[in-house]
């Protein structure tokens, strides 16, 4: 049997010092009796990350594909945590908020970084605007894309801020670039113990190019999709199907992901490249997808979310911004979109209620 990962002295949780597996367990099982659903989760985790096995069980979010249990080991969980230590500078006596799950990896990686590096983490409900919620000053926080959307007010009460599990519109972007927080866009995915690559979406050091954490090195396959090599979280490449361009062993430019290219008359097309000319006209959750076409083959058809009191967006100008080839053939609305847990739009269940709808 193994020992239980060692917890850090300076460990705190919500102001608490935790120095041991057995206050940590003890607090966790009242948690568990009367604690909130986030709490509940939370606890759930330490008291799987304190026991003798070696490993954890992961649930993927389901955005890409049908959600699925993965099996990561905790040595490697351990090694994901001090490379983001090392990179961001963020150690013993960091503040930090965990406002994400901890069904996810992304949630239970911000616990693990506390305890292994030694921080005051306060952990409060995953909700979108979390950050305004609080007065308190944090030097690292975790997001998704639609907490930062709803946190730009509040952001002077971070130092670092990483944002992960889903594409940041270039309009965030810009209201991003007034802010003294550094805020850094994440790649990863569970299989990689969340992040093995980072970029700065503001300031200075501004960029569209993700550059690698530490011990991380990539490469690509014959299709031009990313293949990662980060041996201290994952014991095999890791072959995804992001479609990338490669500048060196420790940088890509991310275009999209290969399952979604659209072959419209013979051009290949990345719906997520349109989106995101898109999305400085859009203000609705919404997707490029594809349907059949007898002459195309496939042509491209706008899906967006649209409530009965929303304005329509101006699609003249919208559709200015995009080539002939990237013009969508047709438009469609849906009452409401489907969202992972984690704040993903399901792109395969919108185009299954589309289908259904038509």
């Amino acid at each position: 049997m193994t020992t239980s990962p060692s917890i850090h002295p300076k460990f705190k949780l919500n102001g608490l010092s935790y120095t041991s597996a057995e206050e940590i367990l003890n607090f966790s099982s009242d948690l568990i009796e009367q604690g909130a659903p986030y709490e509940v989760s939370m606890a759930l985790f330490f008291e799987e990350w304190l026991n003798f096995e070696d490993n954890v069980l992961v649930n993927t979010s389901g955005s890409t594909g049908t959600p699925k249990e993965i099996t990561i080991s905790k040595q490697q969980m351990i090694n994901s945590a001090k490379a983001t230590g090392t990179y961001f500078k963020v150690g013993e006596g960091t503040k930090a908020l965990l406002c994400l799950s901890s069904n996810y990896i992304a949630g239970k990686m911000m616990l693990v970084r506390a305890m292994v590096l030694g921080w005051d983490l306060h952990v409060v409900a995953p909700e979108k605007d979390a950050l305004v919620e609080y007065d308190n000053p944090y030097d690292f926080v975790a997001m998704v894309p639609y907490q930062l959307f709803h946190s730009l007010e509040a952001l002077d009460k971070v130092k670092k801020v990483i944002v992960g599990g889903g594409v940041i519109s270039p309009e965030l972007i810009d209201q991003l670039q007034d802010k003294s927080t550094e805020i850094f866009a994440t790649y990863g995915m569970t299989e990689t113990v969340t992040h093995v690559a980072v970029r700065r979406l503001n300031g200075f050091a501004k960029s569209t190019i993700f550059s690698a954490l530490p011990e991380v090195k990539f490469s690509i396959d014959h299709r031009g999709c990313l293949v990662i090599n980060a041996p201290k979280v994952s014991d095999e490449e890791v072959i995804t199907n992001d479609l990338v361009e490669l500048h060196s062993p420790l940088s890509f430019q991310w275009l999209g992901r290969i399952d979604n290219v659209i072959n419209s008359g013979g051009v290949k097309i990345s719906p997520e490249e349109v989106e995101a000319k898109l999305s400085v006209y859009i203000n609705t959750p919404f997707i490029i997808c594809a349907e059949d076409d007898e002459a195309l083959g496939q042509r491209l058809v706008l899906v967006l979310e649209r409530k009965s009191q929303d304005s329509p967006p101006n699609y003249s100008n919208a559709f200015s911004a995009l080539s002939k080839f990237e013009r969508p053939k047709k438009v469609y609305t849906l009452s409401e979109f489907p969202f992972t847990e984690t704040g993903k739009i399901k792109r395969e269940d919108v185009m299954q209620l589309l289908k259904k709808y038509k």
